[in-house]
């Protein structure tokens, strides 16, 4: 995909209190052990007003080799969901490894005349990249279910948990720009500046592999734009290979900044190791102009903030902030595409 012109940002209709948001397995299985973690998200999806369904193949010891089912039947049940105009939002219940095998299944005309927020990270990050490239959709690198609002929000400090619903909430229903999202000691600048910019990523994993699909966002889409990624297992030294990529396709030298999540279980980033991540990322941008803010709460470590794809930041790694300048929904009475 080269050369076309970008589709106009596509945002979903603000939620209402009292809307559908459906929890549903997108990617991997849910083990009999995870089934408390998916109660808790309804909890706390309850808690922010909506009301909540589980989809049917969400369902606790029911899975397909490494997937929830086959391609078809998650292509199936996410194409029912997404034509469904009583669902207003998706919740994914986990990542997993099955989102490459039903990228060309999934209706993408639903999704053009009722965008839904799909929530979710990891695999879901798959989703993302492409729906963004095929509709122009605003992806919710979020948390979901098994991990994110069923588990690491669980153990959480209360205010910091308080913090985050009041932060979704906000996200879903609210049609002003969020602001400033909320930052932690843990933040760290590791080239400074001040840019705006498209917010584009996800697993640095899942980027590379969504570029080499027919479905790959366009090199263009990515200029000024702010990249974010983070990654969980593997070695250091893949995710210099993945930066590599990045650089050799052309990414490197378009984005403006760079947002990088706290790593997880990562070999050879270990304390007092060499290299460390901030000298991977700086040795493959080289001399080039980007700034990058490191460290940052998003992903596998969670809590997630969310990272909304497609919506224009602010980043001011020097200070240390990140901001979302326009809001990631639009107002019920607005129809269509909006820029």
């Amino acid at each position: 995909m080269t050369g076309s012109a970008p589709p106009r940002l596509l945002r979903p209709r603000a939620l209402r209190p009292g809307d559908l948001v459906v929890i549903a397995s997108l990617s991997g299985p849910l083990p009999a052990a995870y089934e408390p973690n998916v109660r808790q998200t309804v909890v706390v999806l309850e808690r922010m007003g909506f009301r909540v369904r589980r989809a049917p193949l969400l369902e606790a010891g029911r899975r397909h080799w490494w997937s929830a089912a086959t391609p078809a039947e998650i292509a199936a049940e996410l194409n029912g969901l997404l034509r469904d105009p009583e669902v207003r939002a998706i919740v994914a219940s986990d990542g997993g490894q099955a989102a490459l095998g039903y990228l060309d299944l999934i209706d993408v005309e639903a999704i053009r005349a009722d965008p839904k927020p799909v929530l979710g990270y990891s695999d879901i990050s798959l989703l993302h990249l492409v729906l963004h490239a095929r509709t122009g959709l605003v992806g919710f690198h979020a948390d979901m279910a098994v991990p994110g609002f069923g588990g690491h929000w669980q153990s959480a400090p209360v205010a910091r948990r308080a913090e985050l619903e009041e932060l979704y909430s906000r996200l879903l229903t609210g049609t002003e720009a969020i602001g400033a999202l909320p930052a932690s000691p843990s933040w760290e600048c590791w080239r400074p500046g001040r840019v705006e910019g498209r917010l584009i990523g996800g697993v640095i994993n899942r980027i590379v592999l969504a570029q080499a699909t027919r479905f790959a966002l366009p090199l263009d889409r990515f200029d000024g734009a702010v990249l974010f990624w983070e990654e969980m297992g593997g070695l250091a030294s893949h995710v210099w290979s993945y930066l590599q990529v990045m650089r050799h396709c052309g990414i490197l030298d378009r984005i403006s900044g760079m947002v990088v999540g706290v790593p997880r279980e990562i070999g050879g980033l270990e304390p007092g190791a060499s290299p460390t991540l901030p000298e991977i990322v700086l040795d493959v941008l080289g001399d080039r102009d980007i700034l990058v803010l490191g460290n940052v709460d998003f992903g596998h470590a969670g809590p997630n903030l969310p990272m909304p794809v497609g919506i224009r930041v602010g980043l001011d790694a020097r200070q240390r902030t990140l901001s979302l300048l326009e809001p990631a929904v639009r107002p019920h009475a607005m129809t269509g595409p909006v820029g």
